[in-house]
């Protein structure tokens, strides 16, 4: 396994997370336990949840299973840096939502409660919270931290312009503010190289990127139709989105093809191929979907495969590759 630093911070991640989002509703507790189980043996050691994976508001079911998991010992909760995340609706009143000081305190000890541990190593807001000033948001996290409760902070879609702000008022107050930002970013959504990377590596905020497959576009999904299965488990937004993408999918495998490799993992090879970002985080549903996401860490990524790969997926902006303005303006 391949290991990184969390963007200017020291803590050591793996290239690789291992999403949760499927434990619980796709993925049964007893396979979970055996997912996690398997990340730790293939050195995966970072594990992103949050408080609302479940989709039983209130629930945590997630966060649920991960603390029985931890509770088994063994040095799982040891070996594992922890990522949950708050911002959505656990409750019907409301103080229950958002990122007021309020939800930000019950919020942290609820999931700390779920996940059986005294300490969460990295709390992402889920979602921007433009109604709470940035001096609540960043007091309420520092009170957290100096009661051991919290180590890092991090964001997930926020703009370029929202990662500025919140690092500004950071340190304003001598914090050590965000050192990761989780957005959706694949081949087929490109935005976040416009602003929210350039942001990113700017302030030293490492990238996670969320949905590297695009929902299962990038998985080789025309293959899996000719097999008779491809097409199930689909969205219809992602249905949609393969309708309107087809020709370019289809250029897509058959490039992997011609590589020799399975498309998903080129997909995730890709991203460990662009600057500034962390690690993508990948959602088996099965102990063997993780394992064969460990090949995208060996995949080259050389100039021509790049260049083939802009030429089908090209970036946001008539210009090229290059990041705001200069992507809509001389």
């Amino acid at each position: 396994m391949e290991y990184t630093h969390l963007g200017r911070s020291g803590l050591s991640v793996s290239r690789l997370v291992l999403g949760t989002m499927n434990f619980g509703p796709e993925t049964s507790e007893a396979d979970s336990h055996s997912i996690m189980d398997r990340a730790l043996e293939h050195g995966i050691n970072f594990f992103d949840t949050a408080n609302v994976y479940g989709w039983q508001k209130g629930e945590g079911i997630t966060e649920r299973i991960i603390g029985r998991w931890f509770a088994q010992g063994g040095g799982r909760r040891e070996k594992t840096v922890l990522a949950t995340k708050l911002y959505g609706s656990t409750g019907d009143w409301p103080n229950e939502t958002f990122l007021s000081a309020l939800n930000i305190r019950r919020a942290a000890d609820a999931s700390l409660t779920r996940l059986r541990t005294d300490y969460i190593d990295l709390y992402q807001m889920h979602h921007v919270d433009r109604a709470t000033p940035w001096e609540e948001i960043w007091e309420a996290f520092s009170v957290l931290r100096q009661q051991g409760k919290v180590l890092y902070f991090g964001s997930s879609n926020f703009a370029g312009w929202h990662i500025a702000q919140a690092q500004e008022a950071a340190r304003e107050r001598r914090f050590l503010g965000l050192v990761s930002e989780q957005s959706i970013y694949n081949l087929l959504t490109r935005w976040v190289e416009l602003e929210v990377l350039p942001a990113a590596r700017h302030y030293g905020v490492g990238v996670i990127p969320w949905s590297p497959l695009h929902g299962g576009l990038l998985g080789g999904v025309l293959r899996k139709q000719r097999e008779g299965g491809g097409s199930r488990g689909l969205s219809e937004r992602s249905s949609a989105a393969l309708a309107k993408h087809r020709d370019a999918i289809e250029a897509y495998e058959k490039l992997c093809a011609d590589l020799g490799e399975n498309p998903a993992d080129v997909g995730l090879a890709w991203l460990l191929a662009q600057e500034g970002v962390t690690a993508p985080i990948i959602g088996p549903r099965t102990v063997d979907q993780l394992d064969g996401s460990l090949r995208a860490l060996e995949i080259p990524m050389n100039s021509d495969t790049l260049a083939k790969l802009d030429e089908l997926f090209p970036p946001p902006a008539p210009n090229g590759a290059k990041p705001a303005p200069e992507a809509y303006a001389w």
